[in-house]
């Protein structure tokens, strides 16, 4: 429709069509998810090459635009939310998430200031509390949601260094403080204090053992050293569920050793973190109630759709210190009577992504999610057992988590060509990493969707084109025992 003003409008009866046309959609898309190849066959630019290169001059029919998405784009996505997407981690969004997302784009607020968006904020508030208590997290836990965990562990640093530094707002990062981290710890971490100025000589990788765990020992090392050459140990970051294996970090050794020196300990659980609402998995997160600071994301393994990482910290006021900066034209009179939370990170625009995590949490109940995450981790055990019980495949990493490691007992070569096969047929998507310096297949399961069936039928797609795939010589092995 065309307004008075020539300004092409949609009217609300047909903006009610367009997303009826729309869900239903999503409903086919989710009834038949496993007829889609899960990685699209394409090469690059090949989408460039359908578009037009130029906007159009004069508006299109809503439903020009929604066949064109389902002709050009949607055979070009690889399909994040597939219950045989194993890549990576698994992340998953649920039709409450969904039906969340498309209300806070419709109210469109800003969450910047209890002011901008009081219902944005205390809803924040409340959801955050509830997950806390599934956490058995105390009340001192100051919650916040960022966008991503990558954001987030700036922002811890970031306070670490006003922690350790209080000048620093002033004056800038002054020279020698360190930032102490794995060698399996996240690339969020050492990219954060390079974002910060802290400069990548002044981040330590300490080595790990043979689970893939931060050793405390050359951790403790490491620390003494650059005491004893003047620097200053700033922030340690300990991992819940490392990116490569999920190895979980030694963290009440972590939290002796951050507490004895005075460092900041920032926890990062963004992928495990979320397994400690299921109460015999509550010890992944042991040592975690010491911590200055700590992630989980909601969109890795809570159900919910990117993007929605929660940070919670026992000292806000440090965030504050560290990020606040008045306005006038940001100024209130309710500022001293509530929470802005602009005030405790770098984003002043944010987004209303605490309405999915109060949708979700009210439609599957703490005793739904727990459900979800529990077949998780049983279809990752199960996993486990298939591989160990095939003597041409070996384990590599332990199994905390819903991800299991494991390569074919053969070359580099012919593990990569077992990968690239396997994402080329289109029925599942994995991904690799390196351990002890070979190639290692990554099977990450999460989708909400995800069943025994699909892991089952992925487990002997794996074991066929195995058999395809032209093997050398065995190397020694290094499977965990």
């Amino acid at each position: 429709m065309t307004g008075a003003s020539g300004i092409r409008q949609m009217t609300p009866a047909e903006f009610a069509d367009a997303s009826r046309e729309h869900s239903e959609w999503i409903a086919r898309y989710f009834e038949h998810v496993r007829e889609f190849p899960v990685v699209p066959q394409i090469e690059p630019g090949e989408l460039l090459s359908r578009l037009p290169r130029s906007a159009p001059e004069t508006g299109e029919p809503i439903e020009s635009i929604f066949a064109d998405f389902r002709s050009a784009v949607f055979p070009a996505l690889t399909l994040w939310n597939h219950p045989r997407f194993f890549a990576y981690f698994s992340v998953s969004s649920t039709p409450p998430s969904i039906l969340a997302d498309l209300l806070a784009a419709a109210v469109n607020v800003n969450a910047m200031l209890w002011k901008s968006a009081p219902a944005a904020t205390e809803l924040e508030q409340l959801t955050l509390s509830w997950l806390r208590q599934w956490l058995h997290l105390n009340e001192s836990f100051f919650g916040i949601i960022y966008d991503t965990a990558s954001i987030g562990v700036m922002q811890a640093i970031g306070a670490a260094r006003e922690f350790i530094d209080p000048e620093c707002r002033l004056k800038g990062t002054r020279p020698g403080l360190i930032v102490y981290v794995s060698e399996q710890t996240h690339s969020s971490s050492e990219k954060a204090a390079i974002t910060l100025g802290f400069g990548q000589e002044n981040v330590r990788k300490i080595p790990v053992d043979s689970r893939f765990r931060m050793r405390p020992d050359l951790l403790r090392q490491a620390i003494d050293a650059d005491r004893a050459s003047g620097k200053r140990p700033c922030c340690i970051v300990a991992s819940v569920g490392s990116t490569s294996t999920t190895a979980i970090d030694p963290v009440p050794e972590i939290a002796d050793i951050a507490e004895q020196y005075g460092v900041w300990l920032h926890v990062d659980a963004a992928y495990g973190g979320s397994a400690a609402v299921v109460p015999e998995m509550r010890r992944v997160l042991d040592g975690a109630e010491r911590a200055h600071s700590l992630i989980l994301n909601p969109h890795k393994w809570l159900y919910v759709s990117i993007d929605c990482s929660v940070l919670y910290t026992r000292f806000p006021e440090v965030f504050r210190r560290a990020s606040a900066l008045g306005a006038e034209y940001l100024r209130t009179p309710e500022d001293d009577r509530v929470v802005n939370y602009n005030d405790y990170g770098v984003q002043l625009g944010r987004r209303f992504r605490a309405l999915k995590l109060w949708y979700v949490f009210r439609y599957y109940g703490r005793e739904g999610v727990i459900a979800l995450l529990r077949e998780a981790l049983r279809l990752a055990q199960m996993l486990k057992s298939l591989i160990e019980a095939d003597g041409n495949f070996e384990l590599c990493a332990p199994v905390p988590f819903s991800l299991v490691c494991f390569r074919h007992r053969s070359s580099d070569k012919a593990n990569q060509q077992l990968l690239a096969e396997i994402n080329a047929s289109g029925r599942a998507f994995l991904s690799h990493t390196i351990l002890y310096g070979r190639f290692v297949l990554r099977f990450a399961i999460g989708n909400f969707q995800t069943t025994e069936e699909d892991v089952r039928e992925t487990w002997e797609l794996i074991r066929q084109i195995a058999n395809r795939v032209a093997l050398d010589e065995q190397p020694a092995t290094t499977a965990i025992r």
